[in-house]
């Protein structure tokens, strides 16, 4: 049965977190309990040998929302979604998807809650060039932000995120392009600035782009945003802040199946990675195809 063969840690030997103090500390309450396999990995290749060591039991992404993204696509890549349970111990910067699913940014705490937990069927999202997303990916503002943020980011960790979205709030003109969900055009009046689809809540540090997220009730969220003046954007800005945005009379927020954007040339950013412009962007549900140790009470209501 899945879950009760071996547990496999990836950690990337590339990031930064891999020199955290506390992840002995989490490997060390793992190891409490379970027969603990640590896979220091460098590409893709170490990344999906883990990932066959961990067949029949669990593999443990160690870090952030980009390690939680290449697990998972090394287990659609051996096509072993049936055959393994992933488990989250977070260290990285972000940290989105960890927040939707209520397991604690305090890895030694995830740790346990990675023991104490059963592995539940989460959805996943893939797009027409058949990548994976597991958080959410979005085009438009968010995407441009991303980029903008990346010297900020450096300097100032998290709050870059901010520091780009108001730059790319202020200067950028919105795309032309046309949505359509579940085969039903979306109507704007105006250029887009933003579409966002996903299974998590959060964005960019912390951002609830996508407040009412669910990873397991089987549908993907989308947002549609378009323009007004500069002014009314930050007013957005303001109320994204607070999950609030989807109350606003230039948003569209709806749970559908699938997510087709076609026009203006574009990037979308695919779980905090940039991927390349291109003029149609699709998005569909995979209903509880990912084995996912995550607490039963998950997601947990939005703070006030």
């Amino acid at each position: 049965m899945t879950g009760t063969g071996p547990w496999v840690a990836v950690v990337n030997a590339q990031a930064g977190s891999s020199d955290d103090p506390r992840l002995e500390e989490a490997l060390e309450t793992l190891r409490t309990q379970v027969t603990l396999e640590v896979r220091s990995t460098e590409d893709a290749d170490d990344l999906r040998e883990a990932v066959r060591a961990a067949r029949g039991g669990v593999v443990v992404a160690v870090g952030g929302d980009g390690s939680i993204h290449a697990v998972v696509t090394a287990i659609d890549d051996l096509d072993q979604f049936d055959d393994v349970e992933l488990a989250i111990v977070p260290l990285g910067t972000g940290n989105d998807f960890v927040r939707t699913l209520g397991i604690s940014d305090d890895p030694v705490e995830a740790a346990r809650q990675a023991l104490d937990s059963d592995a539940r069927l989460a959805d996943l999202i893939r797009d027409s060039d058949d990548r994976l997303v597991v958080n959410a990916a979005h085009i438009g503002l968010g995407a441009e932000a991303n980029i903008k943020a990346e010297p900020w980011k450096k300097a100032f960790g998290p709050v870059g995120y901010a520091v780009g979205a108001v730059i790319t709030g202020v200067v950028g003109k919105g795309i032309r392009a046309s949505v359509t969900v579940d085969g039903q055009p979306v109507h704007s009046p105006r250029r887009l600035i933003q579409v966002a689809v996903g299974n998590g809540r959060y964005v960019g540090g912390g951002a609830p782009l996508l407040p009412e997220a669910d990873p397991f009730d089987g549908s993907l969220d989308v947002a549609v945003v378009w323009a007004h003046a500069r002014w009314k954007r930050l007013a957005y800005a303001w109320r994204l802040r607070r999950g609030r945005h989807p109350m606003r009379d230039d948003v569209v927020y709806l749970k559908v199946h699938e997510v087709t954007v076609t026009g203006e040339s574009t990037p979308a950013n695919l779980d905090g990675e940039i991927a390349s412009p291109s003029t149609r962007h699709a998005w569909r549900v995979e209903p509880g195809r990912l084995r996912l140790r995550a607490p039963a009470g998950a997601p947990p209501d939005l703070p006030d």
